[in-house]
């Protein structure tokens, strides 16, 4: 069966392989060591313990100033390796899966956590872009569907890339990336819930079929 051995980075988890700590430029949160001094008070109206950076990058980008960010301010504050803005179907997904009120925006706190979600992510991306060029390409992908324990072959790495690259057909930035794992992950999980036997192989009718396709992609 080629369910992956622990479940693929998904909400509320880390991507395999990762550290706990935060990421580098990723905001840590928390209090002061004893004896070092209170932090400078922050921008105005920024959150209590809220990182500094972080709200001012949110105001800077909630540019009709309601306090939540749209797709579009989102992805104003989103940027793959080579400064190119985050795809509007990746931000899509983002926003789906950390608004918690359902209103198709989010929030600081939303934001957040989103930021430290996407970090987890690049430091995933950046352990399997191993030529350090900013993307992956089928090779890498490969090897990182592996990592996560998914048995996966060429074929379906090199389908990923044409499904989910905006630039070149072989190789897949950051925000790509993120949109091809989390709905694997999605469908993966849609799949073991109907394969009773776990032997990889279900039974379903093209109705039943198009409904789950329908209601579980992001």
């Amino acid at each position: 069966m080629a369910y992956p051995r622990q479940p693929a980075p998904g909400y509320g988890q880390q991507p395999h392989g990762q550290p706990g700590q935060p990421a580098y430029g990723q905001p840590a949160y928390g209090q002061p060591a004893y004896g070092q001094p209170p932090p400078a008070a922050g921008p105005p109206g920024m959150p209590h313990g809220a990182d500094p950076t972080l709200w001012s990058w949110f105001i800077a980008v909630d540019t009709d100033r309601s306090g939540q960010l749209s797709v579009q301010e989102l992805q104003s504050a989103l940027h793959n390796g080579n400064w190119s803005h985050f795809n509007p179907e990746t931000c899509r997904l983002l926003i789906s899966m950390f608004d918690r009120d359902h209103s198709g925006t989010i929030n600081f706190q939303e934001f957040a956590q989103l930021w430290a979600y996407i970090q987890q992510w690049k430091n995933s991306f950046d352990m399997f872009d191993r030529d350090r060029s900013g993307s992956i390409d089928q090779g890498e992908l490969i090897n990182a569907f592996s990592q996560m324990g998914y048995r996966l072959g060429p074929e379906f790495a090199k389908l990923a890339c044409l499904r989910y690259s905006r630039e070149s057909p072989q190789s897949i930035k950051l925000d790509d990336f993120i949109q091809c794992c989390v709905q694997l992950k999605v469908l993966t999980d849609v799949f073991r819930q109907r394969d009773t036997n776990t032997n990889g192989v279900i039974t379903i009718d093209y109705e039943n079929f198009l409904t789950m396709a329908i209601l579980h992609m992001p």
